[in-house]
């Protein structure tokens, strides 16, 4: 599964690497090293502006966690931050989404809890880990996005609609199952048309070959919200794991 991440590129390198048409910066989210459900973040998709039939790659800033449009509220949110490609076509609250409003979510990386061995089994600590891209560039993650309308809110008001989105999660690569048995679906540049086409009704959700990610245990300061820094992404040298184990 995927529950935080770091998102810090301006969004500016996201509308270069991404080809992104249309971008409004007044959507311009700070950078975050811990990126938390119901938090802002960016997704690129391809969509038609209004009044026209042709999708435009676009740049927004959408709520992380899932609404489906016929949910009586949007509490669901916190729930659905994932989406499992497994079952993703089939289930009701994403196979609208999968079928025509797939996205992609770029973040610098992100994080996974691995529960170590102790004799405590009222407690076992649990040490975080920070998964990115051996080449440093952004990792471009599978997502869904959906549009939900707030009936208590006048249609004119501006929070009248919520636009939210999924990380689609698969099985994890071998690297990373030792710490997790899930991993978020990554795409490489040669599936982001494919993957992001709102004319195809199926993309594919096959995990990508290993070996294009790292992996490395983090400061446990990333587990509470409120710290916010680079150093939370910053690898633990053989020391610090000496201290905490």
């Amino acid at each position: 599964m995927c529950g935080r991440f770091a998102s810090s590129t301006d969004p500016a390198e996201l509308v270069r690497l991404f080809g992104v048409q249309q971008w409004d910066p007044t959507e311009t989210i700070a950078p975050s090293w811990n990126v938390a459900p119901t938090a802002k973040t960016y997704a690129v998709l391809d969509r038609a502006p209004r009044g026209q039939r042709r999708p435009v790659r676009q740049l927004h800033a959408l709520r992380w966690g899932l609404v489906p449009g016929w949910a009586s509220s949007a509490d669901t949110a916190v729930k659905m931050i994932n989406a499992r490609a497994e079952t993703v076509h089939e289930k009701p609250a994403y196979r609208q989404a999968y079928a025509s409003r797939r996205c992609l979510i770029p973040v610098d990386g992100y994080y996974e809890w691995q529960t170590a061995p102790t004799d405590d089994l009222s407690r076992p600590p649990r040490r975080p880990y920070f998964v990115h891209r051996a080449d440093g560039a952004p990792l471009a993650l599978a997502g869904l996005y959906e549009f939900w309308r707030d009936r208590e809110r006048p249609g004119g008001h501006p929070d009248a609609w919520l636009v939210t989105c999924t990380i689609v999660t698969t099985a994890a690569e071998p690297l990373l199952a030792p710490v997790h048995e899930r991993m978020p679906l990554h795409l490489g540049p040669d599936r982001w048309d494919a993957w992001l086409d709102p004319h195809a009704e199926t993309a594919d959700l096959t995990p990508p070959p290993p070996g294009a990610l790292r992996i490395h245990a983090v400061p446990d300061e990333v587990g509470r919200i409120r710290n916010n820094h680079p150093g939370l992404t910053r690898p633990l040298t053989e020391d610090d794991l000496t201290t905490l184990f």
